[in-house]
């Protein structure tokens, strides 16, 4: 079984394709465990804003299974992949650790939004705080405590995930 972390985000019927997406993750994988939810402005484009969030779970896919399942997700809540990388979407989800498997740019494993952006390793901070980076060695806590973010754009909001 491989400990893995997945980040979600959406901005086109946000709380119900984060709420939606988190119950088919939560029927699917053991050990389930989700962030708080955050609402920040959107990323390199002007858009509504998204809300995003960290999931964590075991799994015994391959990480080829499990990308495919995480498309199908994706799909199977409205998601277009023919459009601009920065654009709104009703759900993105990115695949941010597979244990500590460490996979060149191209397969981007661990994710390098983690580092990037702050919606993103403060979620992953939160549930994972003691998780090393397979890369740089530190746990999470510490690079969340360290980083260079502006934070007041990350906003914790209350879903009513509820159906």
């Amino acid at each position: 079984m491989a400990q893995v972390y997945v980040s979600l985000g959406s901005n086109i019927r946000a709380e119900a394709n984060i709420c939606s997406c988190t119950r088919y993750l939560r029927a699917r994988f053991k050990r389930v465990i989700s962030s708080d939810v955050y609402q920040t402005p959107a990323e390199g484009f002007e858009g509504a804003a998204f809300l995003n969030s960290v999931v964590g779970f075991e799994t015994d896919m391959s990480i080829a299974e499990l990308r495919d399942y995480l498309r199908h997700l994706e799909a199977l809540h409205g998601r277009v992949r023919s459009g601009d990388k920065f654009s709104s979407r009703t759900l993105d989800i990115d695949l941010l650790l597979y244990g500590r498997v460490i996979m060149g740019p191209e397969e981007n494993l661990p994710h390098s939004d983690i580092l990037k952006y702050s919606f993103v390793l403060l979620p992953l901070a939160e549930i994972a705080p003691e998780q090393t980076h397979p890369v740089l060695n530190k746990n999470f806590h510490q690079l969340a405590h360290t980083a260079d973010f502006d934070e007041t754009n990350l906003v914790p909001v209350t879903l009513n995930c509820e159906s």
